[in-house]
């Protein structure tokens, strides 16, 4: 039965996959061969109807149309040019790069959710991806039945997908919600049962991007931990993720992506390291999107700016001894929306030093529009952070927008990026690296006791 899945998932892409037997070394899961990938500025085809889904899963006619427009398109860009590579059966591959890299793209392409202009791809199996939040469900269908429509996707029987659906639903922790649409989840429980979907339902390749930065910290280990348990039966995990140090926690060998470009091919070790210099030579302390051009967003919230400042100047280079302000600016879409700005700060190599909000436990002082509609107009929100706390390490800076305080609707990582460092006084204990992403000054007091 499998062995006949495989042959009709082969079939269905021929259109543009290589021939399985041709093309393949004998562990090669994943052959990808001079892939480009051309889009009209500002076209984003969506997929609204389950129609829509099912159709760009299969490679139909929307798929051709979509080809067709964009040659015929006089203002394009080339989100990818001339990928080569290849990912052995078992392994766990790492994709990373700056937003707008190329990443989602390739990953869409992988997932036959959309064609490449140019070049060939061949995957050796059935794949299951988690990509961006609101890709592969269909929102009016209940949790329940969008596992069917999934498994089903994949070629499995009901009676497969039957003896998998109690390990699903308890893996995502949502067992209680499996009959209510989708569209009423918030986005951790999406992320939840989209990825258990994803991983259960045992394809042969497993394609996961960022939006496993939604869950929390304890689900992004039992993500971490499932993903490991894949490739250890022999299928092929790849992992799209900012955070360095998860990429060489589970990864062996990566793609580093650069403008669409194939930058870094190679061990983990080293295309990590590379992106890593890269990001410190290539520091931005502010971004900005200027008015007529489109910034990240959704059809909820649009971004406009990021930066980190001190004395009202963007600093690439920071004073740890004096205090520090993140600024982000944003446009609600819609009106009367409650939006709930948010910072994540990792360390140079990826590992979490810590996230802030606007609400009230997270804030030392009380935001006034917190908890309030929020006009159709630009909305600027700052967080202080104290002098003293910041340790002489890089830094890097998402956006984060959450239109319930668990509810995350916007996240573009690793923005901006800075240094933080200690002016040279008299006091060398200050000027060092301590060890730890954070050194804060903590009130310390020292006695002499008595002898007994």
């Amino acid at each position: 039965m499998a062995d006949n899945r495989e042959q009709e998932n082969t079939s269905i892409s021929a259109s543009f996959l290589l021939n399985k037997s041709s093309a393949f070394m004998s562990d090669s899961a994943i052959r990808v061969d001079a892939v480009s990938k051309k889009f009209r500025r500002g076209r984003d085809p969506g997929y609204g109807r389950l129609s829509e889904v099912l159709q760009s899963l299969l490679f139909r006619s929307r798929s051709q149309a979509e080809d067709n427009f964009e040659l015929r398109s006089d203002d394009e860009f080339w989100a990818l040019q001339d990928l080569s590579f290849e990912v052995q059966q078992g392994e766990v591959f790492g994709i990373i790069g700056r937003n707008g890299a190329g990443k989602s793209t390739l990953l869409k392409i992988l997932s036959r959710i959309t064609r490449p202009t140019k070049g060939q791809i061949c995957t050796r199996g059935r794949v299951g991806s988690l990509l961006e939040v609101g890709t592969g469900f269909h929102p009016e269908l209940t949790g329940r039945e969008n596992v069917y429509l999934n498994g089903s996707i994949l070629g499995m029987s009901r009676r497969e997908i039957a003896a998998k659906f109690d390990e699903i639903a308890a893996f995502a922790e949502v067992e209680q919600f499996l009959d209510t649409p989708v569209k009423r989840y918030s986005s951790g429980m999406y992320t939840r049962l989209a990825f258990s979907v994803a991983a259960h339902l045992e394809p042969e390749i497993l394609i996961i991007d960022e939006v496993l930065a939604v869950g929390d910290a304890a689900f992004q280990k039992k993500c971490f931990g499932k993903m490991q348990q894949v490739a250890h039966a022999g299928r092929t995990v790849l992992f799209v993720s900012h955070n360095m140090s998860a990429v060489k926690q589970i990864c062996t060998h990566g793609l580093l992506l650069e403008r669409g470009e194939q930058k870094v091919l190679g061990s983990i070790d080293d295309v990590t390291s590379y992106y890593l210099r890269a990001q410190q030579l290539a520091g931005a302390a502010e971004v900005r999107w200027p008015a007529g051009e489109e910034g990240p967003g959704n059809e909820l919230v649009q971004l406009l700016g990021v930066r980190v400042y001190q004395a009202g100047t963007a600093r690439e280079t920071i004073d740890i001894s004096l205090p520090t302000v993140l600024e982000i600016e944003f446009l609600p879409r819609q009106p009367d929306l409650k939006l709930y700005p948010a910072f994540w700060l990792r360390d140079g190599d990826g590992n979490p030093v810590f996230a802030s909000m606007t609400a009230p436990g997270l804030n030392a002082e009380q935001d006034k529009w917190f908890g309030k509609p929020l006009p159709q107009q630009p909305v600027r929100s700052r967080c202080i952070i104290p002098a003293g706390l910041l340790n002489n390490v890089n830094y890097r800076l998402s956006a984060i927008i959450n239109r319930h305080p668990r509810d995350m609707i916007l996240c573009e990582q690793d923005l901006v990026t800075f240094e933080a460092s200690h002016t040279p006084t008299g006091d060398s204990y200050a000027a060092r690296q301590w060890f730890g992403v954070v050194r804060p000054q903590l009130a310390w007091s020292t006695e002499v006791l008595p002898n007994d």
